[in-house]
């Protein structure tokens, strides 16, 4: 019985062990800290956590699996740049998620006009901090919320798939482009100001306006 107490209890120590190996990777190479071509190996993973290398095994396998990292046998974790074919792929899926979301969520209710302006100024301290993370952080979140009070779950859930992927484009643009983060503001701005006034086809063009950029960004990158 006795050993049995102590097995139950020692359990839990190597999931919160990977978990914590899992979110020092990911946060890293969601704001670029570990950029693109980075190789990653276990040892230095396990001592910057602090754990053995079994959790950081298992935290690779995962991040692997979510198309962050590629795993090489004996040598480590490759982490993998953000293409213009992925950036291509993922500005074509909000285009249609984002026009859709933002014609149903007008007219808008007061809640998502405050969240909205609550972000904004979010938003613009994180860019006069220079915290480019945090700054893609609050520029998700802006269409997020509005995607959310579309109505439409499905849509959301697909919404929140891209997630990582957004971030991580935010931070990589911002850093090539940082032109962009005064625009970015400029053109949310926008959209709350045609979203506040009712005006759906206006909404739409501003939010096509706003992602129409990458695509040129990309065109650019592939040539």
């Amino acid at each position: 019985m006795y050993l049995t107490c102590i097995y139950a209890v020692r359990m839990p120590s190597a999931p919160a062990a990977a978990d914590r190996v899992y979110m020092h990777v990911k946060q890293a190479v969601l704001d670029r800290r570990y950029e693109g071509g980075t190789l990653l190996t276990e040892g230095e993973l396990a001592e910057a956590v602090g754990v053995s290398r079994t959790p950081v095994r298992e935290a690779l396998l995962k991040l692997e699996m979510e198309g962050l990292l590629k795993l090489y046998p004996k040598k480590g974790a490759l982490v993998l740049a953000v293409s213009a074919q992925e950036i291509a792929d993922v500005v074509e899926t909000r285009l249609l998620v984002e026009e859709f979301a933002v014609r149903r969520a007008v007219p808008a209710p007061p809640s998502l006009i405050t969240r909205l302006e609550e972000l904004l100024k979010e938003q613009q301290h994180h860019a006069d901090t220079g915290d480019l993370a945090e700054v893609a952080a609050t520029d998700r979140s802006f269409h997020a919320e509005i995607v959310r009070h579309a109505g439409n779950q499905i849509l959301a859930r697909l919404y929140d798939q891209l997630r990582d992927r957004q971030l991580r484009m935010g931070v990589a643009v911002m850093q090539s482009q940082p032109d962009r983060i005064a625009k970015n503001i400029t053109e949310h701005a926008e959209i709350l100001e045609r979203i506040k006034a009712g005006d759906v086809e206006g909404a739409a063009t501003c939010v096509r306006r706003h992602l129409s950029w990458v695509k040129i960004l990309v065109r650019g990158e592939e040539r």
